[in-house]
């Protein structure tokens, strides 16, 4: 099956929807770090006790715990939903940093748009092999000719995702 290259139009398309996304990552990992806080002081006040369901504060730290839990799967559900399904790519420190890469085929290869949370268009792109560190700037003949080429004819075997 040939993956999706998307040109710089679509990929500015989609920045809203991930600003959504990112924004409800966000709000999960507050929640996580929220209940995480609530959990470290029961813990603190009564360690091993806590687990006992007869413990006074048993049902609080259970609610604590389903808290993250829930989050957590909030935020694998934004991931799924959000990028992977949209045939994006979750680089390292994507979720903490809010960075998204979106295949692209340039001169004959692939190559990724690099998106970065609050940016309101993609302006960079960078090699598959560079990251972040690599990115470089979008220019207008490289905005025309980006996802033009067929990606079925071209090898999609270094794309890790």
């Amino acid at each position: 099956m040939a993956r999706k290259s998307f040109t710089v139009g679509q990929a500015n398309a989609l920045v809203p929807s991930l600003t959504q996304t990112f924004r409800e990552i966000d709000a999960h990992k507050y929640q996580i770090r929220e209940a995480a806080k609530k959990i470290e002081v029961l813990e603190l006040l009564w360690g091993d006790a806590l687990r006992d369901p007869s413990h006074t504060d048993h049902a609080d730290f259970m609610t604590h715990r389903e808290t993250v839990d829930r989050c957590l799967r909030g935020i694998q559900r934004s991931i799924q939903d959000g990028v992977v399904a949209l045939g994006l790519r979750l680089p390292m420190g994507g979720i903490e940093d809010g960075l998204v890469d979106i295949p692209t085929t340039y001169q004959g290869r692939w190559v990724y748009l690099c998106w970065h949370m609050g940016e309101r268009e993609l302006k960079h792109w960078h090699e598959t092999d560079s990251g972040f560190q690599g990115r470089q700037e979008i220019t207008a003949a490289q905005r025309e000719e980006m996802g033009r080429d067929d990606p079925a004819s071209i090898d999609d075997s270094e794309l890790d995702f």
